[in-house]
């Protein structure tokens, strides 16, 4: 029995058969280049019919360095070393797509972020260690909980586009500080007094998605509309070009939508491909925690007088 409030996206046959004709498959000889939308298949294959030097924007969330099955494929650990070697070719393949101002965002965990540096650091320039909190996590009576992961941000050259006022976030004033009787670098709107501040490489406002969300999938590493609209409204323009060469359930792709950018995505499992396809037919141009201006804290949704 489904939930009364169970806001996750499914698939019906309907959506299937409807779907399965806005996959992109290669070859490509009849797209326009480069071409926007959702391929299926392996990126490494894919990318040899995509241009050189189009992407402005990449997100890359390979599987971590974890044994983890996503539908038909599955994922196995391995050593530190095989993991590494694994992601230097697969940043190498990449490389020659991003263009000389290109910036580059890259997931991981606190195992493989240790391979991420050291194959980042041979092909990129890595410019800082995002770390984020998510709310869920397996909890184990012999280590602690882990409850964090890592997104490095990295740049192809010391020309890249980055704009701090865009990706704000607005918090409570706990402690108001007030100059002459006025709000000293902060506002008060009713009872409410909030800071609209510079973020940091410390976040703790993001929610996973999760059943009651719209943007729910049965994927299992899905990232939240919220994150990726951080990293884009930072690190790209309207127009840019993002590129998502392991999409999952497309919520690079959709985000990029919302905001103004064009987007490819390669997914090899059909089935995320068509819920991404079905999260790009939705006009909704709405994201989770952001009013167009400013990011919110986490459940800020609920204090009135803040969005």
């Amino acid at each position: 029995m489904v939930a009364k409030n169970n806001r996750t996206i499914t698939l019906s046959e309907n959506d299937i058969s409807r779907l399965n004709n806005k996959i992109l498959l290669t070859p490509v000889n009849n797209l326009t280049f480069p071409p926007q939308g959702t391929f299926c298949g392996n990126f490494s294959e894919i990318i040899k019919f995509l241009p050189d030097k189009f992407v402005d924007l990449l997100f890359l969330d390979p599987p971590y360095n974890l044994t983890k099955k996503f539908e038909s494929f599955k994922f196995n650990k391995t050593n530190v070393n095989s993991y590494t070697n694994w992601l230097d070719n697969v940043f190498l393949s990449l490389k020659r797509l991003l263009k000389d101002t290109a910036s580059v965002y890259i997931c991981g965990d606190w195992f493989s972020s240790v391979s991420i540096y050291e194959a980042a650091n041979k092909h990129f320039i890595i410019r800082n260690r995002i770390t984020w909190e998510r709310e869920k996590g397996r909890g184990s009576k012999h280590n602690w909980k882990n409850t964090s992961e890592d997104i490095w941000f990295c740049t192809l050259s010391n020309n890249y586009y980055f704009n701090v006022d865009n990706v704000k976030l607005r918090r409570k004033v706990l402690a108001p500080y007030k100059i002459n009787d006025s709000p000293k670098d902060w506002k008060e709107f009713g009872n409410n007094k909030y800071r609209d501040t510079y973020p940091s490489n410390l976040w703790t406002d993001i929610t996973i998605p999760f059943w009651s969300m719209p943007e729910n999938t049965k994927h299992p590493t899905q990232k939240s509309e919220k994150l990726l609209a951080k990293l884009i409204l930072a690190s790209s323009k309207e127009g840019d070009f993002v590129l998502d060469p392991m999409c999952g359930s497309g919520t690079t792709l959709v985000t990029s939508k919302k905001l103004g950018r064009k987007y490819l995505g390669i997914e090899l499992e059909k089935e995320y491909c068509l819920l991404c396809e079905k999260r790009l037919e939705n006009d909704n141009s709405t994201i989770q925690g952001y009013n167009g201006e400013v990011f919110y804290d986490r459940n800020y949704n609920s204090c009135s007088g803040l969005l």
